[in-house]
């Protein structure tokens, strides 16, 4: 026996695939929506959103990081919310509760950002797209270091996320510097996934580590490259002595989805590639990093 199909059947049934109202809690998932065209699913988004900056004007703004406007969520009515880590368990929890689908990954790698990006793009139905550009993200990560290949040294870098205590670089944006050219002054921490346990303990390992580049990320101010050179014996760092102090925005390189990928690394790679093309000179002929 068929069942008989109405107007409304039919429009529903037209619907592409997948959740159509969607609140997303971290930004990574909102740039990739946007990236992907289906924007028009994005019914809530973070109060931290900057990336694409259009979506804060067409989307409202429901949640920082660690908390959310429950009830603002809820009066949405999503069919899906996509959440990012363990930080964000208590939303996820609260929202379930009210009968709420939700999705947290919680990628820490480059790998598992890739991982990440297609499941989206697939629970969207935008499998094909979703790999294209996946694919051309890989393709340019690739190039950056060919290109980074030939450095005659890798400069050893210190990527400090935050100030007070000194946090360094977390998993992917460690393996960023890898493929941009670098290497991380702290590759035993970035393993650890939570920032508590990539605080350095003694600040003064980061002096005897030496980094040839230091590169700044503090979520939620900016980065003082003057206050940093100006540390108890950081006079002796040789990124102090040439000038080497560089922030790249949090926005763009601590959020675990597109952005990293390419405008962070892109940045990590331009700092690396004139740092190698000024080896040579004189420390009063290197330009001024800040």
């Amino acid at each position: 026996m068929e069942l008989p199909v109405t107007g409304s059947m039919t429009e529903r049934f037209a619907l592409a695939p997948g959740p159509q109202r969607i609140v997303c809690l971290t930004e990574e998932t909102t740039e990739w929506l946007y990236l992907l065209g289906q924007q028009h699913r994005i019914v809530g988004i973070s109060g931290y959103t900057v990336r694409p900056r259009r979506a804060r004007d067409e989307k409202p703004r429901v949640s920082a990081f660690t908390s959310a406007n429950i009830d603002k969520i809820l009066a949405l009515h999503p069919d899906c919310v996509f959440g990012f880590s363990d930080l964000q368990a208590d939303i996820a929890a609260a929202l379930i509760r009210h009968g709420v689908q939700v999705t947290v990954f919680n990628q820490r790698s480059v790998d598992e950002i890739f991982s990440m990006l297609y499941q989206v793009a697939a629970m969207l139905g935008q499998e094909r797209l979703g790999l294209e550009r996946i694919q051309d993200m890989q393709r340019q990560l690739v190039a950056l270091a060919d290109a980074a290949s030939g450095l005659a040294r890798r400069p050893k870098i210190y990527f400090e996320e935050w100030d007070e205590p000194p946090i360094s670089a977390i998993r992917w944006v460690s393996e960023l510097i890898g493929m941009a050219g670098g290497d991380d002054c702290f590759p035993e921490l970035a393993i650890q996934s939570l920032g508590k346990n990539r605080i350095i303990a003694d600040p003064a390992e980061i002096v005897r580590r030496n980094p040839d580049i230091i590169i700044g990320s503090w979520c939620g101010k900016k980065f003082r490259p003057e206050k940093v050179a100006a540390r108890p014996g950081w006079d002796k760092i040789n990124a102090v002595q040439n000038r080497q102090l560089f922030e790249i925005k949090s926005a763009d390189i601590l959020q675990p989805g597109p952005a990293a990928l390419t405008d962070g690394v892109n940045q990590l790679h331009r700092i690396i590639m004139d740092w190698g093309r000024r080896q040579g000179e004189t420390p009063q002929r290197v330009a001024a990093g800040y």
